[in-house]
């Protein structure tokens, strides 16, 4: 990689952490295109050259957030031979990851009406829905043409008892409903 491309990377990523904490802290419409520029001391020219706007900026911190927990749920599950178990631990992962106020707010809160759901569900499939649905099809439990619809539910399920233990801080109890949930789903334990 020449110098100026790593200068350019350099500055996506310093651009890309600023606005993660400031969309995180202050949501996106409460985190200013001004306020990215003036902590990180680039122009809007400079901003400008590598995003065409603080939408483009926020999907490009949604990336990087969804990137980051698809790598942490991945490790979790990497040593795991049974595919129910992985599928479980996946979630279980996700929803624990889901209490990390960057998490919640960027990909849980801000993401679906930033981006509107069918640009963020398009995302989602890069990442968290479509590591979803590989699991589901590992796990052999479902029929084929059953695994997107039990994907969809299922996903819509997992955020919505992830919020609530991101709010409530019972962590605990939330694993104990989702392993049980999980169980069911997959007839299986």
């Amino acid at each position: 990689m020449n110098l100026k491309a790593r200068r350019g990377a350099a500055t996506r990523d310093q651009l890309i952490a600023i606005a993660t904490r400031l969309f995180a802290e202050h949501g996106y419409e409460g985190a200013s295109i001004e306020a990215v520029l003036q902590e990180s001391g680039l122009s809007k020219g400079a901003l400008y050259h590598h995003y065409a706007g603080k939408d483009a900026l926020f999907e490009a911190v949604l990336e990087s957030v969804e990137a980051d927990a698809g790598a942490k749920i991945a490790e979790a599950v990497r040593e795991i031979d049974d595919p129910a178990e992985a599928l479980r631990t996946g979630v279980l992962t996700w929803i624990r990851l889901a209490g990390d106020p960057v998490i919640r707010r960027i990909v849980l809160i801000d993401a679906p009406s930033v981006l509107g759901w069918e640009r963020w569900r398009a995302l989602e499939e890069r990442h968290a829905f479509g590591m979803l649905k590989a699991a589901l099809h590992a796990t052999g439990a479902l029929p084929e043409d059953q695994v997107d619809l039990h994907a969809h539910v299922l996903l819509a399920g997992i955020n919505e008892i992830a919020l609530l233990v991101a709010r409530s801080g019972d962590g605990g109890n939330a694993e104990a409903v989702v392993g049980e949930l999980l169980r069911r789903l997959l007839r299986t334990g």
